[in-house]
């Protein structure tokens, strides 16, 4: 086996890899063609549902049969990305135009999921039939299945700018395409722009292509940054929901602010977040003139109703709106796509490029078949005929052969050897005979009833037929511009029968304006319980029931309600939350859970200490941990916008034990089994908050330091039910071993 051991580099090896995996999921699962504008499961899915034969005026299959047939033929991937992708292409508020007619539960616009795939049933849309599948025999190449027991086509034999209608959204290694879906007339009316001018300006595309339709409506409000996007093929769209408002008929009616159409990024869980973003807005003040809200939603489409106050600020309210819900939204575009086996993003003109040089490959792959086939049909057409002419001939040579294979040698090489002819006279005119092979065989099949008068005037006339196929054929073939008019043609009937109104306005909006109020400074107090429950009390009422909050909650901190609540853990970080974000609450109101406003575990970890960031500024905090290191960190190294940061450094196994707020004089350390060290505050090291810090204290084999406390702030404590007074322990040094309690 040693001279089969190949020697070779890691690095080298696991760089080749991963760019083999990049390349893998980029060209073979997660980005489109730019022929078809197909990912590979869309493509077999589809593939699969037609070899079932499953049009549109067929009954509808369950979808577990569909995802099975395509798993076992065509993508071994698992059964929930056919059934997912199978779904997506079933949905008419995600695709410019659906592909599959599902049967069933198929999930909603507002992110209801599917029903199981044995719960469900779908067949093909006839728009799929007729645009994505037609032709499929006569265009496109076919390669092994991955077992190589089966084909499948390499593209489908797509009669549209798929890329463009349908749009594309995928994640790859290190890319990713995002491609919005946009309106099939104007799609086509480009195609028929470019095809006249193929030197045509992005700009020119853009009278008949406007930008983008997405299937929820809404409005597009960057008009003028539209043309930069279709030239690079990367940007941003802005995107809104429609507005109206619904006036009450009665004077006890109350008017109404009413959404129809959503954002298309809105789709899905967006439209649940929209609601609890406005009831936010609603409790917060910051809507003052909504006083109800709604989903009246259903499968007629999208009714969200906002009730207003008589005389309500609809401008303004409608700015509130865009400016703090998701009722505004962008929609990030980056056209990339498969383009000869890499990745690559294109541009308008690109898109339509690939689509054309790929319409003319199919288009002259379909013909020049067509072609053969007239061409074959010309050959029997003609032998027939003169045979028809010859019948007498024919007969005879047939009376006078002894099998077929003599019979026909005669016919195509005139050989009258093996040929005993009953009459005189035709031996001579047989030795004539040149038909081809094509052409003695329909001849030696032909029936008797074809040489009734009536019958080979019809011969003749499909003979005249097949002539004028030939010439349009060969015409198409050998002339661009008559090729150009068959998929020009092609496409005006796709136009025709399957094209839609256009569902998004396009437009220059105004920027929305909303200045908030500015927050009235004020001081407040969080209070939170064992449970983790918190909220806000204003200082009057925790003043008034301060004992009973006291008694009721394990942390309490008084800070402003401008400033920023600081969470230490023993797991070592510190979490930090605006205490703005903190729901205010009564006295006896539960509160919300900690962990849905900031990003604190109470399963994995434990508070140490919190306060409010502006209290602690100018000051420094003492950590203490299991293992006995200690240090003093500055509060400015906790300055910082993330929510989370590491606020020590810890060894393997060890947690914090203290944090607290230094201050002059002594600390004292208490381990678990009763061991206290006292020893001046200025002998811990200050520190970067990245550090261990130094040891504060020896420890016993299987000790650990369970507090830290300082003289001045804490006189007594108790352990194990006795009182020991911190102010008599002797004063040590740090990392000492300690005294040991007597109890």
């Amino acid at each position: 086996m040693a001279e089969k051991i190949l020697t070779t580099e890691y690095s080298e090896e696991m760089q080749r890899s991963f760019v083999d995996y990049s390349m893998s999921v980029i060209t073979a699962r997660a980005i489109p063609d730019a022929r078809d504008g197909l990912k590979p499961v869309q493509r077999r899915v589809l593939y699969d549902m037609s070899e079932l034969h499953l049009g549109h005026d067929k009954p509808h299959r369950k979808s577990a049969r569909i995802v099975g047939d395509t798993m076992g033929k065509y993508h071994p991937h698992g059964d929930s990305s056919i059934y997912d992708t199978l779904v997506v292409m079933s949905q008419a508020f995600k695709k410019g135009m659906a592909l599959v007619d599902g049967h069933g539960n198929f999930g909603s616009i507002e992110g209801d999921g599917a029903a199981a795939m044995r719960y469900t049933e779908a067949r093909l849309e006839k728009f799929t039939e007729e645009v994505y599948l037609k032709d499929l025999d006569k265009t496109v190449d076919f390669v092994p299945n991955y077992d190589e027991t089966e084909k499948e086509p390499e593209v489908l034999p797509v009669r549209v700018p798929n890329l463009l209608i349908n749009g594309a959204e995928g994640i790859a290694v290190g890319m990713s395409t995002s491609i919005p879906p946009h309106n099939l007339g104007e799609v086509i009316d480009a195609v028929r722009a470019y095809i006249a001018d193929p030197e045509i300006t992005t700009e020119e595309l853009m009278r008949y292509l406007p930008g983008p339709d997405f299937p929820t409506g809404g409005i597009i409000s960057n008009k003028k940054e539209l043309l930069e996007i279709y030239e690079t093929g990367v940007g941003k769209i802005k995107l809104r929901g429609r507005l109206e408002v619904e006036l009450g008929r009665r004077k006890s009616d109350k008017d109404k602010l009413i959404i129809r159409e959503i954002p298309y990024t809105m789709i899905g869980a967006g439209i649940n977040k929209f609601l609890m973003d406005v009831a936010d807005l609603v409790e917060s003040k910051k809507l003052p003139d909504v006083t109800d809200i709604s989903n009246q939603s259903n499968k007629e489409g999208i009714r969200i109703v906002l009730e207003l106050r008589k005389d309500a600020d609809v401008e303004k309210i409608k700015n509130i709106l865009y400016k703090k819900t998701k009722l505004e939204d962008t929609f990030g575009v980056n056209m990339l796509a498969i383009v000869d086996g890499r990745p690559e993003t294109l541009n308008l003109r690109g898109i339509l490029k690939n689509y054309l040089d790929f319409q003319y490959k199919n288009n002259t792959r379909k013909y020049q078949v067509l072609l053969e086939k007239e061409l074959g049909r010309k050959e029997v057409q003609e032998g027939l005929i003169a045979a028809c002419d010859a019948i007498d001939l024919i007969i005879a040579v047939l009376r006078g052969a002894r099998n077929l294979k003599d019979a026909k040698a005669c016919l195509t090489t005139g050989d009258t050897s093996k040929i005993k002819f009953r009459t005189p006279g035709f031996e001579e005119d047989a030795k004539q005979l040149h038909f081809t092979d094509r052409q003695a065989t329909a001849i030696l099949e032909m029936r008797l009833y074809k040489l009734i008068g009536l019958e080979i005037l019809a011969l003749k006339k499909e003979y005249e037929e097949t002539l004028a196929k030939i010439k349009e054929y060969e015409k198409i073939l050998g002339s661009k511009d008559a090729m150009d008019r068959v998929i020009l043609d092609d496409l005006a009937a796709i136009q025709q029968e399957f094209a839609m109104i256009r569902m998004t306005d396009i437009e220059d909006s105004k920027e929305a304006v909303y200045e908030e109020a500015p927050m009235e400074v004020q001081e407040v107090v969080f209070v939170m319980d064992r449970f983790g429950y918190c909220k806000l009390l204003d200082r009057g009422t925790y003043d008034r029931n301060k004992e009973t909050a006291d008694g009721e909650n394990a942390y309490v901190a008084v800070c402003m309600n401008t400033d920023k609540l600081c969470i230490f853990t023993d797991s070592g970080f510190m979490h930090q939350l605006k205490v703005a974000d903190i729901p205010f609450g009564k006295l006896r109101d539960k509160g919300t859970p900690i962990e849905n406003i900031s990003k604190y575990d109470g399963r994995k970890e434990r508070i140490l200490y919190l306060g409010g960031l502006e209290e602690l500024m100018g000051k420094k905090l003492i950590f203490a941990t299991e293992q006995g290191l200690v240090k003093q960190v500055p509060m400015e190294e906790f300055i910082t916008n993330n929510r989370t940061v590491a606020s020590t450094k810890l060894t393997d196994g060890d947690k914090l034990a203290t944090v607290r707020p230094a201050s002059d004089g002594d600390a004292v350390l208490q381990t678990v089994n009763g061991y206290f060290l006292r020893f001046a505050v200025e002998e811990i090291t200050e520190m970067k908050k990245n550090s261990r810090g130094v040891r504060g204290m020896k420890l016993e084999k299987n000790d650990l330091v369970e507090h830290l406390y300082l003289v001045g702030e804490d006189q007594v404590i108790t352990y194990k039910k006795k009182e020991i007074q911190l102010n008599r322990l002797r004063v040590a040094k740090r990392d000492g071993k300690g005294v040991k309690a007597r109890v």
